[in-house]
């Protein structure tokens, strides 16, 4: 994939060969990528969608199994599907010109409530949260 980095992590578990064959399963041949870790060893990994909806489930299975064995504590994986539950990235453009406008071009001069209750229809708070 030209828009993952040159190295990343992947679960030791899983063979070259698998994630290659894998690779041509997702959109754009993006792998899942091991984005953050933490010290208790809970991590977060980013995943594209897998094309073939009738292979999803066996590689989507095999990659979170691979996941689970590289946990310290043997975790089960807990899977978001965050388009369903993010913004995409146009609300949040939107949202970060109204608030440029409020803050650029509103006076000052109105009421503390009015103003905040202005910050809130932005929705930027709540996107950045």
């Amino acid at each position: 994939s030209t828009s993952l980095p040159e190295y990343f992590v992947v679960p030791s578990s899983l063979a070259d060969q698998d994630l290659k064959l894998y690779s041509y399963s997702f959109i754009g041949r993006r792998m899942p990528l091991w984005s953050w870790n933490h010290p208790n060893g809970s991590a977060l990994v980013r995943m594209a969608n897998i094309k073939d909806v009738l292979q999803q489930r066996r590689i989507d299975q095999r990659i979170c199994n691979a996941i689970t064995r590289s946990h310290p504590l043997r975790s089960d994986v807990y899977k978001s599907d965050l388009d369903k539950c993010l913004p995409n990235i146009q609300e949040i453009q939107a949202a970060h010109i109204k608030l440029k406008q409020l803050c650029v071009n509103e006076p000052f001069d109105e009421t503390e409530e009015k103003w905040l209750s202005s910050l809130e229809s932005t929705r930027w708070l709540e996107y950045i949260r």
